[in-house]
């Protein structure tokens, strides 16, 4: 597994987790659960990535730009849950915001995927994309550990 493949599994439970609580009946127990195990999947996802993904493609002319613009856009995620935890969820807002935030995270991993996953692939060798998968994934499975004790 390489790491484009280890990311792509974090990328469609995202997906999947936005789409059902979009589905869900706002301010349902499902709904509450499936916002909480979205949050803990993106923020093990974004700490792993940035640790193990962007910070070695940092070291590359080429993926710094990339790098720091995929960096800004976790933040803006981060600040979007952080501003739901905030919210009632019976109020329309939260409905708003959480659409918001699904959208985001559409509009983050596409471009990830069609954009960023290609420039990266030019500039890392075989074995980093490979190592950086091990790396990745410990990382990911560690904070996921983390979260849940």
């Amino acid at each position: 597994m390489n790491i484009f493949q280890a990311l792509l599994v974090s990328h469609q439970t995202q997906r999947e987790l936005s789409a059902r609580l979009l589905e869900s009946k706002q301010a349902s127990d499902e709904s509450r659960h499936l916002f909480e195990e979205l949050k803990s999947e993106l923020a093990a996802h974004e700490t792993a990535e940035e640790r193990c993904f962007y910070v070695p493609l940092m070291q590359h002319d080429e993926s710094v730009d990339l790098s720091r613009h995929a960096i800004a856009e976790h933040h803006e995620m981060d600040e979007m849950v952080e501003h739901l935890e905030e919210l009632d969820p019976h109020a329309v807002e939260w409905s708003v915001c959480c659409q918001e935030l699904c959208d985001k995270i559409e509009h983050h991993l596409k471009e990830e995927e069609e954009k960023f996953f290609p420039q990266a692939g030019e500039v890392l060798s075989e074995e980093q994309k490979q190592q950086l998968a091990v790396d990745y994934e410990a990382e990911f499975t560690a904070l996921r550990i983390k979260q849940e004790a």
